[in-house]
This record gives structure tokens, C-alpha cells and sequence, in this order.
């Protein structure tokens, strides 16, 4: 583990019912997380952003909107996406290469170890998650 993470992993939550710019926000969020975590300036930090990107950004164009951010570090980085409605997502065909749309499920497959829904009573959670030893030894970014 990193050295900023306690012995039993961590959770942050980002409260997103009825807030503007949930993407914005939830990658702001993620970013500073990362860095808290020893987790920044990689490829693979970079991935989890996009991660977060996608999982807020389905919420919003196909559950209604998110209610909750939630990520958890340990021997991985799980990234859950709360939202209302317990419509399960479906990884559709691949769409065809220079069409807009159709590719949020695609991208959070090929970048995540592990990705799937868990539903409750009060909705869904969509969740990612990247192996800890990825976003420690993942290529630095920048010069």
C-alpha cells in the first residue's frame, strides 16, 4: 500500500444529487484523492479520471443523474457511481469507429480490471476498479 493510505484502505465520498457539472467536480475530486494517495502523474492515474469521467457521464445521459461519488483505496481503486434507477447498463456492439456516442461502456471496460453494477432499493451503483500495483508502477506522465 501506499504510504498515504492507512492499514484498512480509505473511502471518499462526493455527495452529486442535483449538483451542476458532476463530471467537473467528480474528476476534481478523484484527482485530489489521487495525489492524497500517492496515486497521481501516471498513465493509469490518468485512466482512473477517464474512469470517473465515463461512470459520471452515463449516470447523467441514462440514470437521471448521479447522487454519489464514492472511491475506495486498498489493494485497488474502486470507483462506484450512485444513481437512482436500478436499469442496469448493457455493453452494446462496438460502435463504428468516428461516431459520437456508444463508447462510455467500451472505454471503462478496456481501462478497468473489473467493472459491474450492484443494485439496492434505492437504485444502482455502477462501480470500476484499477489494481493499486497499476496506479503505483503506471508509466509517469509529462516531461
Amino acid at each position: 500500500m501506499s504510504a498515504g493510505l492507512p492499514g484498512g484502505g480509505q473511502r471518499r465520498r462526493l455527495a452529486l444529487t442535483g449538483v451542476g457539472g458532476a463530471v467537473a467536480k467528480g474528476r476534481d475530486f478523484t484527482r485530489r484523492a489521487l495525489r492524497d494517495w500517492g496515486w497521481d502523474g501516471t498513465e493509469t492515474a490518468e485512466d482512473a479520471l477517464l474512469l470517473v469521467s465515463e461512470l459520471l457521464t452515463n449516470a447523467s445521459l441514462h440514470a437521471d443523474g448521479c447522487r454519489e461519488l464514492v472511491l475506495t483505496a486498498g489493494e485497488t481503486l474502486r470507483i462506484e457511481v450512485h444513481d437512482a434507477t436500478t436499469v442496469l447498463p448493457l455493453l452494446h456492439p462496438a460502435p463504428r469507429r468516428g461516431t459520437p456516442g456508444g463508447h462510455g461502456l467500451h472505454i471503462v471496460q478496456r481501462l478497468s480490471d473489473r467493472w459491474g453494477t450492484d443494485t439496492h432499493e434505492h437504485g444502482k451503483a455502477v462501480w470500476a476498479e484499477i489494481e493499486a500495483a497499476r496506479l503505483k508502477s503506471g508509466r509517469p506522465t509529462g516531461p
